[in-house]
């Protein structure tokens, strides 16, 4: 089993932790709670740079390794990041579970030092017919980041 996590924080307020755990080639399962999000829905995708220093603008588009465009998570075309929407309840706290096959947190695809971003609105899955809809889901600013998806696990063990 390998297991990673991100911490997520913003300057307004939103912050939260976000664990990713994967057995062998299965699934990645990613569960998390995010606090100070006004409620409803939140996009939520993992972005390929684990790159704060402009905060979450550095972290740059979606992790889309294959190219295609963005939808939903059961989509079959979507990108790798596209983890659809976390929802909020009426005390700003988002607690969820998910499981994605394009996620993974070993091999050449690795969300491994890649950032996890909470978008300001929710994410039409593509479907939306915004102009945006085909490339981030019209999911508004970015609300928080993870700078970076960091292994829990001892390399060494992943290793040997």
């Amino acid at each position: 089993m390998v297991k990673a996590v991100a911490v997520l924080g913003s300057g307004e307020g939103v912050k939260g932790t976000i664990s990713f755990t994967q057995q062998g080639d299965g699934p990645t399962t990613v569960s998390g709670s995010i606090s100070g999000l006004k409620p409803g829905l939140h996009g939520f995708h993992v972005h390929p740079l684990g790159d704060t220093t402009n905060g979450c603008m550095s972290t740059g588009p979606h992790f889309n390794p294959a190219g295609k465009e963005h939808g939903a998570p059961d989509d079959e075309n979507r990108h790798a990041g596209d983890l659809g929407n976390v929802t909020a309840g009426e005390d700003g706290t988002a607690t969820f579970t998910v499981v994605d096959n394009q996620i993974p947190l070993t091999g050449v695809n690795s969300i491994i030092g890649r950032a996890v971003v909470v978008h300001a609105d929710p994410d039409d899955l593509g479907k939306g017919g915004h102009e945006l809809s085909k490339s981030t889901g019209n999911a508004g600013g970015r609300v928080a980041c993870g700078n970076h998806i960091s292994f829990i696990t001892p390399l060494l063990f992943l290793l040997g």
